[in-house]
C-alpha cells in the first residue's frame, strides 16, 4: 500500500519537473486525500515522507538547473509534503475524536449499566478489560472537578502505567472525579491509584468499592465507591482512603429510614430542649464516641476542659435518660448519633 502512494507521487513530481509547472488545486486536494487514506490504513507518516523524498531524488532532473528552477521545484516538494501531512494529521485527529467518543460512550454504558451486558463485555476487550472476571472500582476526588485532559488525571495515569504497565486497567473521569477500574484480585493497583490521586490532588479523598463479578459488578462497585464518598461527607470522615467493605454497617443502618428517624427523635430529641439547642451536645457525643469514650481525649479534641465535657455528658444523661459512659445504653446512643449524622439532624427535621 505504501508503494502506491510513493509511485503516485513520483509520477506527479516527474511530470512537474519536466513541465516546470506548479501543483494545481486538484492535485493539492489529491495529495491531501492520499494523506488521509494513508492514515486510515495505519501507515507511518515519517516513513512515508522519507519515501516521498526518495521519489523526489529519483525523479529530479539530471541536467543542471538554475537557482530559480531549483527553488520552484523545492517549493512544489514542500507544498506536496505539506498537503499530504495535513491530510494525514486531519484523519488522525478525526480518528482520535471518534475513539474518544466511543470510549466515553463505553464508560457511560459500563458505569451506569445502560447497554446490553453481553455487548458491554464484548466492547470491554477493546479497552483492556476482561469482564468475565471480577473487577473493583476506585473513585478519587479533589478540590476541583477534573476532566480527562486535565493534568491531574494524566499524572495519575502516568504513575499507574509506570508502576504496573498493562494490567487491564481503565482510568477515566466521571462527574469531575477520577475513576479507576481494575481486576478484583489486584488490590495493589487500586491502593496505588488512591495514593497517587491523594498526592496529585493535593490531599483529596478516594473510595474503593468491593470486587464484583461481571459487567453489572462494575456498576455495583462504582456505586459503592460513590456511596462511601457520600458517607464521608455526611459523617465528616477525613480518612484519605475509604473502603466500602469497612463501611457496610452504615447502609444497613439507613436501609429502614423510618426506623432510623424514629430512633433519632426518641433518643436524641430531648437534647433540643437544652440551652443552645441539640447541636453542641451532639458534637460532644460524636467526639466522645470517636475518641473511644475517653473523656480526656474528647476534651482535647474539642478544645474544652475535662470538666466541661463531663458536665455536657451529665446533661445528656439527664435529658435522654441514657448514660454515655454506661455500656448498656452506649450502643443505642451511638447508633442514634450515627443516624443523626447520616440524616443531617438537627439542622434537618426528621
Amino acid at each position: 500500500m505504501r508503494d502506491r502512494y510513493v509511485e503516485e507521487y513520483g509520477a506527479l513530481f516527474a511530470d512537474i519537473a519536466e513541465s516546470g509547472r506548479r501543483l494545481n488545486r486538484d492535485e493539492v486536494r489529491q495529495r491531501r486525500e492520499s494523506g488521509e487514506q494513508a492514515a486510515r490504513e495505519g501507515l507511518a507518516l515519517r516513513a512515508l515522507i522519507g519515501h516521498h523524498l526518495a521519489a523526489v531524488r529519483e525523479a529530479w532532473p539530471e541536467q543542471p538547473l538554475s537557482r530559480r528552477t531549483t527553488l520552484d521545484l523545492l517549493a512544489v516538494v514542500e507544498q506536496s509534503v505539506d498537503a499530504f501531512s495535513g491530510g494525514f494529521e486531519r484523519a488522525q485527529r478525526l480518528a482520535v475524536r471518534q475513539e474518544e467518543a466511543q470510549r466515553r460512550e463505553f464508560i457511560d454504558d459500563l458505569l451506569y449499566g445502560r447497554s446490553d451486558l453481553g455487548r458491554i463485555a464484548e466492547r470491554a476487550e477493546r479497552f483492556g478489560l476482561r469482564l468475565s472476571h471480577a473487577h473493583a472500582v476506585a473513585v478519587a476526588r479533589g478540590p476541583q472537578a477534573y476532566g480527562e485532559a486535565d493534568p491531574v488525571p494524566q499524572q495519575v495515569e502516568r504513575a499507574l502505567i509506570g508502576r504496573f504497565g498493562d494490567r487491564h486497567i481503565l482510568l477515566t473521569t466521571k462527574g469531575g472525579r477520577i475513576v479507576c477500574v481494575a481486576p478484583g484480585d489486584q488490590d495493589d493497583v487500586l491502593a496505588y491509584f488512591a495514593k497517587q490521586a491523594y498526592a496529585a490532588t493535593g490531599g483529596g479523598q478516594a473510595a474503593i468499592g468491593r470486587p464484583q463479578p461481571g459487567p453489572r459488578g462494575v456498576v455495583h462497585s462504582y456505586e459503592e465507591a460513590l456511596g462511601a464518598l457520600d458517607l464521608a461527607d455526611r459523617l465528616d470522615l477525613d480518612t484519605p482512603v475509604l473502603r466500602a467493605a469497612d463501611l457496610l454497617v452504615y447502609p444497613v443502618l439507613t436501609r429502614d429510614r423510618q426506623a432510623m428517624e424514629d430512633l433519632v427523635r426518641s433518643v436524641l430529641g430531648p437534647l433540643q430542649s437544652a440551652r443552645g439547642g441539640a447541636e453542641p451536645l451532639l458534637v460532644t457525643l460524636t467526639a466522645f464516641f470517636d475518641n473511644g469514650c475517653v473523656t480526656t481525649q474528647t476534651a482535647r479534641h474539642l478544645n474544652l476542659s475535662v470538666r466541661a465535657v463531663t458536665y455536657r455528658l451529665d446533661r445528656i444523661h439527664r435529658l435522654t435518660g441514657a448514660d454515655p459512659a454506661d455500656p448498656a445504653s452506649r450502643y443505642t446512643l451511638q447508633t442514634a448519633v450515627i443516624g443523626a449524622r447520616l440524616l443531617g439532624w438537627p439542622s434537618k427535621d426528621v
